[in-house]
């Protein structure tokens, strides 16, 4: 090596040797390292998990539903027996995986509405608790019940006919067909996707008068 026309000493190239020696110790460990270390072994994908596949409802239903002991049938009838010469119109499964709960409705012949909630664990019933309806709202549902020919369990037997799962929500209303004809509107959710089927049920004939499905 040559620096500015002299000649390089002794000290130059005895530099030039130990930093050519040393790439070349360098050079072989990290041959060695990489001949020597073990392979590190890259993990296989997981496959996808079932419930991260849901929606927020879906997911919502797969939390609730097997946390409740107590079905929709045996929660009507014990908001029926809390008031005495009455009829079932509504319940729906409600709360939370820690405390879920029925809110059932039931209805005297006059068109008196109690509200009644039922624990969907221990199946206990909690006081009765009667609506305010005015007059006009009294008649129409008293008018409701007596065109009601078709129970409430017959209207989820029908639905659950067509759709196999569990009933979370059904209630007495109109047939939404524009005529004057009362229907019960039943909610059916299927374990192998947690979907909701709805179905509206005529409330006389037990026609299935329509079905929807919420995939929502």
């Amino acid at each position: 090596m040559t620096r500015y026309g002299r000649p390089a000493g002794p000290r130059a190239i005895g530099l030039v040797c130990a930093v050519a020696a040393a790439g070349a110790l360098l050079s072989g460990c990290g041959n060695s390292e990489k001949e020597s270390a073990p392979k590190r072994a890259v993990p296989a994908s997981a496959p996808a998990s079932p419930s991260s596949s849901l929606n927020a409802e879906q997911a919502q239903r797969k939390a609730l539903i097997p946390k409740a002991k107590v079905g929709y049938e045996q929660a009507l009838k014990a908001a029926v027996a809390a008031v005495p010469g009455s009829k079932a119109i509504a319940a729906e499964l409600k709360g939370s995986p820690a405390s879920p709960y029925w809110s059932t409705a039931v209805a005297t012949t006059d068109g008196t509405v109690h509200t009644v909630r039922v624990d969907a664990v221990s199946g206990k019933a909690e006081q009765p608790k009667a609506e305010s309806d005015d007059s006009g709202d009294k008649q129409q549902l008293a008018d409701r019940l007596s065109k009601a020919k078709v129970t409430a369990q017959q209207a989820a037997q029908t639905a659950t006919d067509k759709t196999k799962g569990t009933v979370t929500s059904i209630e007495l209303g109109d047939a939404q067909n524009g005529s004057d004809a009362v229907a019960w509107t039943v909610g059916v959710v299927t374990p192998d996707n947690w979907n909701e089927t709805t179905y509206g049920i005529d409330a006389a004939s037990r026609k299935v008068l329509w079905m929807h499905v919420n995939q929502d």
